[in-house]
């Protein structure tokens, strides 16, 4: 029997994925939340083997909290499913741990076979962009310098830059117009010397990453 938890901020959302899997042999839904506090409150209660998640939640990030779990619950496997299609958020999901990444508008047979797959212990990442990813972060250098010529709101944007977040939804967050935010984007990209969104969200996840007083 696979154990599934599912956390999204949506109840119609959660009761629609929880009817279609309900239907499913050798499927259980066995808890949801609908907050990252919500979700590390009730995961190691029922041990699930999969948990499928939103990226944004209204207490935090669906990234930091997958990171969370492949910590606490190496045995867990996490699937992220998100309305949001974009280099940054992909690469958020590799950084934070995620086995798979899906869109909201996925076919229901796609999304119980991606269940079955990561239940089994498959990756439905491409070994291609995983290791891209890690590639990067292993020549990204430690404590980097450039860090100390941003201000304390370019770090704030880049920090959700880092979670997957589109300049619209930074700006939601920041309560902040969109163009401005856009603005910081640019302004901390010439700052760090670099040219994507992708980049600066994985120079930024390494430098915490060493940072850590975990990773020493």
């Amino acid at each position: 029997m696979v154990r599934i938890f599912l956390v999204d901020d949506h109840e119609v959302v959660r009761r629609g994925i929880a009817g279609i899997l309900a239907g499913q042999d050798g499927f259980a839904v066995v808890g949801e939340a609908s907050t990252c506090q919500e979700a590390m409150a009730g995961i190691p209660v029922v041990a699930p083997d999969v948990v499928v998640l939103d990226v944004h939640l209204p207490d935090g990030s669906g990234i930091d909290l997958c990171r969370q779990i492949r910590t606490e619950h190496p045995r867990t496997q996490c699937l992220i499913l998100t309305a949001y299609d974009d280099d940054d958020a992909l690469v958020a999901a590799v950084l934070g741990g995620a086995a798979g990444y899906l869109l909201k508008n996925v076919r229901t047979l796609e999304l119980i076979a991606a269940i079955r797959s990561l239940s089994e212990g498959r990756t439905l990442l491409s070994n291609a962009l995983v290791r891209q990813v890690s590639q990067r972060m292993d020549d990204a250098p430690v404590d980097d310098p450039r860090f100390g010529s941003l201000n304390e709101r370019e770090k704030q944007i880049l920090a959700l830059i880092a979670d997957g977040m589109t300049n619209r939804q930074i700006g939601e967050t920041l309560s902040l117009a969109e163009k401005t935010v856009k603005n910081y984007v640019s302004s901390l990209l010439n700052k760090l010397g670099l040219e994507r969104r992708t980049q600066a969200a994985i120079l930024h996840v390494e430098n915490n990453r060493d940072a850590s007083p975990h990773s020493r």
